[in-house]
């Protein structure tokens, strides 16, 4: 499913006492299921953060390719560090933006549902951040770009939409669940239908799918030998290579004003059949402001993450991973800062980047030994 528990706490702590257990992994990938396993860890962008761009996939469009495309934000809340936004606003002349509240995912869901209120609220300031990009890099008539978000089922609306605006191709980033990737896969034939095409990019993790692998060209079903590899991947492209910020604010005056009829402010909860719950109550504020609040605490105690995480009286965790999980902040931005700390010898960063590294572990079982999810 898209959307995930807003308890962060157990979530980062079950990851946090589950010490990587090698010989429980094997046996989840032989055949076991995966579980407990859903939103892990969290974070918060550099304050100065490096202006490279990561690298372009082999088959990224080249700048300009297209005079028209749409950014199709899924689990990646925010407009900072967002490879697919990067590559849109690249590689077209002008780009729309879209979320879709996917009816084929809320239908099932109680009508009081804190995931849905978090991303509704940490979509009204995806909504701003894209009219302050817009306005930064001058585009005309600045106030009327943003959000276009739509209530429907996602697998159907993103090829009308993208069809009724008249772009060449559609954006967005991977996603690695496997009803995402069947939605996916339909949305790329439908696309295709109209002479539509579809790019996704790598944004949830370092490293995925086949991009470590065994001495034998085999994915990974043990982490710590999986962690040495990754380490060592990263290390050998030096310069923090794979950790390099996207400059999404370079290209944004490739965004354009939303057409009149797609105006309207992100729904409220009600519009979209659900009611408010205690989300607002609890200590954990929402969206990418949200994110950088919660990290600049965290900051303050990392060095003492790895001992004060066990204890629940303790402020040890980052209590970041729901924002993680929605994407509200990168996971590049995480990797450097705790790579960065943990280089100095700092044994608070070196552990939180140990369950960064175990993300992506996570994230290539699922990809390589999709049976995982189903099997008993």
């Amino acid at each position: 499913a898209v959307l995930a528990h807003v308890d962060h706490t157990a979530a980062e702590k079950l990851v946090a006492e589950a010490g990587h257990r090698n010989q429980e992994m094997i046996g989840q990938v032989d055949g076991g299921r995966i579980s407990g396993h859903g939103p892990i860890l969290s974070g918060h962008p550099l304050e100065h953060p490096p202006t490279a761009a990561p690298p372009l996939r082999p088959d990224a469009p080249a700048m300009n390719t297209y005079d028209q495309g749409l950014m199709w934000f899924r689990r990646d809340l925010r407009t900072q560090d967002n490879a697919a936004l990067y590559h849109a606003l690249r590689a077209c002349r002008q780009v729309h933006a879209v979320f879709v509240f996917d009816k084929a995912i809320l239908d099932a869901l109680p009508r009081q549902d804190r995931r849905v209120e978090f991303i509704r609220e940490s979509l009204v300031q995806v909504d701003e951040a894209l009219r302050e990009l817009a306005r930064a890099a001058g585009v005309a008539d600045a106030d009327q770009a943003g959000l276009i978000v739509r209530h429907a089922v996602a697998a159907d609306e993103i090829p009308k939409l993208a069809q009724a605006l008249g772009v060449q191709s559609v954006f967005a980033n991977h996603d690695y669940e496997p009803q995402a990737i069947a939605r996916d896969a339909a949305v790329r034939g439908a696309l295709a239908e109209r002479g539509i095409a579809l790019h996704t990019a790598k944004d949830q993790c370092i490293f995925e799918r086949e991009e470590v692998l065994t001495q034998a060209g085999k994915p990974y079903a043990v982490f710590t030998p999986y962690k040495n590899a990754w380490l060592a991947k990263l290390q050998a492209a030096g310069d923090g290579f794979y950790l390099r910020a996207y400059p999404v604010a370079r290209h944004a005056a490739a965004l354009v004003p939303r057409p009149a009829k797609w105006r309207q402010s992100v729904p409220a909860l009600a519009d979209i059949g659900f009611e408010k719950t205690n989300l607002s109550s609890l200590p954990l504020p929402v969206g990418w402001r949200g994110a950088r609040q919660l990290f600049e605490t965290f900051l303050a105690h990392i060095h003492q993450y790895q001992e004060a995480r066990d204890f629940p009286a303790r402020r040890g965790p980052s209590y970041l991973s729901v924002h993680l999980r929605f994407g509200t902040i990168s996971v590049r931005e995480l990797a450097r800062e705790a790579h960065a700390r943990a280089a100095q010898g700092d044994a608070g960063a070196q552990t939180w980047l140990s369950e960064l590294i175990w993300r992506d572990f996570y994230f290539q079982v699922l990809a390589n030994f999709p049976h995982v999810v189903d099997a008993e």
